[in-house]
């Protein structure tokens, strides 16, 4: 049971760490200033980094592989 809710939660968080709109966009969005917009900012940023780590190529690979993934993964998208 505990993996389905995993998997849920995973697919929800790529659906919004693969959205158009970046984390600064969606604060923007949500008219967000000062210390909420940099707390949403940094925990958008986290969500999609941990959405990056946990995806299937992920699992499959291991050291240098690996962290270049989650690079462009998290790159692509934040839209950096």
């Amino acid at each position: 049971m505990k993996s389905v809710v995993f998997a849920a939660a995973t697919l929800m968080v790529f659906n919004i760490a693969f959205a158009d709109n970046s984390c600064e966009v969606k604060a923007a969005d949500k008219k967000l200033n000062g210390a909420a917009k940099n707390s949403f900012i940094k925990k958008c940023e986290k969500d999609v980094r941990l959405a990056c780590e946990t995806d299937d190529i992920s699992k499959r690979t291991n050291g240098a592989a690996k962290e270049a993934h989650i690079k462009k993964c998290v790159n692509d998208a934040l839209g950096s």
